[in-house]
């Protein structure tokens, strides 16, 4: 059912990283009275993010990479996750394949998607594209890493597959995208097809 919304004030608390407001609004509620209500936005753009998956070596390639908001939450702050970053005005096919080169190092050609998603639509605006892709090792380039000037130090990992399905129940892999996208492969059947197959 489409709500009515009414805007009353918009104030940006912070446009330093991205850009944080605060909204005041009527909302018409189910039984049909008005409730005026308050929310803060983090809007940092939409992103995209990607599984590379081999179904012959049954592996996944994934990153790891310091998140100060995991460390200041009592995490050590290393994680590990899927290739992802911002769309900076690209489509998502466009933005993923430049996040996976500069990230990974791999050149992924077509990449699936696979479904779209509001990863915490209580605070933060962005919607989430997720990808799959196959690899093989002829796709690799370079050595990825992302970019220094944008402050990224990220290690490549090659993981068998059914270890990073392990690493979500252990709780090594905490990251929400990467979670779904992981249950998501072995949803699918791709690898264990061809594992039976092979």
């Amino acid at each position: 059912m489409q709500k009515q919304i009414r805007i009353k004030q918009v104030e940006t608390l912070s446009d330093d990283w991205y850009v944080l407001k605060k909204t005041t609004f009527e909302y018409q509620r189910r039984d049909g009275s008005w409730q005026t209500v308050s929310r803060e936005t983090y809007d940092r753009g939409n992103g995209a993010t990607i599984l590379l998956y081999n179904t012959r070596q049954q592996t996944v390639i994934l990153t790891r990479q310091f998140r100060f908001p995991a460390y200041v939450n009592q995490h050590s702050g290393l994680m590990i996750e899927t290739c992802a970053g911002l769309l900076d005005h690209d489509d998502p096919v466009t933005s993923i394949q430049r996040e996976a080169a500069e990230e990974t190092g791999y050149i992924i050609q077509q990449p699936r998607k696979v479904f779209e998603a509001f990863m915490s639509p209580g605070s933060v605006t962005e919607r989430l594209y997720f990808f799959i892709a196959e690899y093989a090792a002829h796709h690799k380039l370079s050595d990825g890493g992302g970019l220094v000037d944008d402050g990224e130090d990220i290690e490549v990992l090659e993981i068998p597959f059914c270890t990073a399905l392990e690493m979500i129940a252990s709780g090594e892999i905490a990251d929400g995208k990467t979670i779904m996208l992981l249950q998501h492969l072995a949803l699918s059947g791709l690898m264990a097809a061809a594992a039976a197959a092979g």
